[in-house]
């Protein structure tokens, strides 16, 4: 276990809510803006503290990282987002393409969807259009990050991070050669955002097989999005 999980570990039994620790520095300045307006709303027209109160208790929900404890099954591939699916797209390369728009209500944390290596992390520039909308995809800024070494896998697995009309603050904390587990945080998008996840059409042992589709709810870490046919008991 790395020191994270240990920690991870003794925070879960203890029922403790954790925030992410990338949305520290406007967690404070948040907080410290909305114990002005409460102070200054207490003394001039206290109905409205609960105005300012909501907004800090909001804000604090946009950074929170729940701890969560990862499925071990082997050959499942874990949302790495959390959110609504908005399409699962069949892509020309031969890839599939899962998308995941994240509301401003959601956990922000991105995760690991599998086991795998860093390879790649490419950064682009672009544009802010509403996450929502199809071209978000390929105009906006964004982050992929490409795993290789996949268990029970030839290809890569992508997942790229999206800004939005809100989320124009993409962090990524792994780096190439990182190894990483199911699960694993690899950063956030602040506020509201898309994630996609771009999965091989078929693993050594058969075709990967989607479990979500549009519509769907899922949680980054917990929800299996797909399966590895043919991975089922091995070690």
């Amino acid at each position: 276990m790395t020191g994270r999980q240990v920690r991870d570990t003794q925070r879960r039994a203890m029922g403790v809510l954790t925030l992410a620790k990338d949305g520290i520095r406007e967690t404070v300045a948040i907080s410290l803006l909305m114990a002005a307006a409460t102070g200054a709303a207490l003394w001039l027209f206290w109905p409205a503290s609960v105005v300012t109160l909501a907004v800090w208790l909001l804000a604090l929900a946009f950074f929170r990282d729940p701890l969560r404890q990862p499925p071990r099954e082997p050959g499942l591939v874990l949302a790495p987002a959390d959110g609504k699916v908005t399409d699962v797209t069949h892509l020309p390369d031969g890839r599939t393409r899962v998308g995941i728009f994240l509301s401003i209500f959601d956990v922000h944390v991105n995760r690991s969807p599998c086991a795998g290596r860093v390879a790649g992390v490419d950064y682009r520039p672009g544009k802010f259009h509403n996450a929502l909308h199809p071209i978000s995809s390929e105009r906006n800024e964004s982050n992929t990050i490409t795993l290789a070494d996949v268990p029970g896998l030839d290809g890569e697995v992508t997942v790229k991070q999206i800004a939005g009309l809100i989320a124009r603050r993409i962090v990524c904390r792994c780096r190439v050669g990182d190894r990483l587990e199911p699960g694993q945080r690899l950063g956030m998008i602040k506020f509201g955002s898309r994630t996609e996840l771009c999965l091989p059409l078929c693993g050594r042992r058969g075709p990967i097989e989607v479990t979500v589709r549009p519509g769907d709810r899922v949680r980054a870490g917990l929800t299996v999005v797909a399966r590895l046919c043919g991975q089922e008991g091995e070690a």
